[in-house]
């Protein structure tokens, strides 16, 4: 056996001490904008849990995206002012700056995108059909289809409305089969009941239902479609920039993931 040197001894703590070079020489991350305090006035339908929402004999709102906003103010160092519209209202309200940003599950598309400016997106949508827990009429899209008295609930203008019309139904927005309701919260209250027999539900929110209510809902068929949900903008807005590094912070240091597990799972549970 060869003896080892002086210098061989020396270089396997050399070359350890080498591949901590580029950590050591690493860039600090980039620090976010300092918006100095800065006024953001947000504003909320209030009616699309577990995103945003008033639980039954509170007073102010909760959810997904008021936590994700006031880390958002937290890391630019903003002040947020929250307001209240209705869905309807809220687009061409943030279009005509009304207010500085607004949040509502709103799904990035392209007919929008030419009234507001969308963030980053900050939770990526899929739909499924959430019904009854003793349901066994159908268990897919066909077999739902193939049975025409069976009802959809949705709310109008929002993404599971849209998805119903055009990937579950016939592409009529009149479709006698599709029942409206103010917010998402009737819709899945019509479905308790009977008054309906199907909700579509983006996968996380459905999986948290089923989890917390195992006795009351299940999911079935395939996904109906993948969306990317956004914060919205008027057109030109400088908060956009800001808002996105902070967004691309918090999906890097699983701030993301953890409200989702707050949100869609822990909270579910307690109720």
């Amino acid at each position: 056996m060869r003896h080892l040197t002086a210098r061989n001894t020396i270089v396997p703590g050399l070359f350890r001490a080498l591949a901590l070079l580029p950590l050591l020489w690493a860039a600090p991350a980039a620090a976010l904008p300092d918006l100095g305090g800065r006024e953001i006035v947000v504003v909320a339908e209030n009616a699309y849990p577990p995103l945003q929402f008033i639980e039954p004999g509170a007073s102010e709102p909760i959810g997904w995206e008021y936590d994700a906003v006031n880390e958002i103010a937290k890391r630019l160092n903003a002040t947020i002012t929250y307001e209240t519209a209705s869905w309807d209202a809220m687009i061409p309200a943030i279009a005509e700056g009304q207010y500085d940003m607004g949040m509502d599950g709103i799904t990035i598309r392209d007919d929008r995108a030419r009234m507001v400016d969308f963030s980053a997106p900050y939770m990526r949508s899929e739909m499924f059909m959430l019904v009854r827990a003793s349901e066994d009429r159908f268990d897919d899209e066909e077999s739902f289809m193939a049975s025409p008295d069976l009802l959809v609930g949705a709310q109008p203008g929002t993404t599971p409305f849209y998805v119903a019309v055009y990937d579950l139904l016939d592409g009529n927005e009149a479709n006698p089969r599709i029942r409206l309701f103010e917010t998402f919260g009737a819709s899945l209250q019509a479905l308790i009941s009977g008054d309906v027999d199907v909700v579509l539900t983006d996968g996380t929110a459905g999986e948290g239902y089923v989890e917390t209510n195992p006795d009351r809902f299940k999911v079935v068929g395939d996904a109906l479609g993948a969306e990317d949900f956004g914060f919205i903008f008027p057109k030109a807005s400088d908060l956009v920039a800001p808002v996105n590094e902070a967004i691309a912070e918090m999906k890097a240091d699983g701030t993301l993931d953890a409200l989702n597990r707050k949100w869609f799972f822990e909270y579910k549970a307690a109720e």
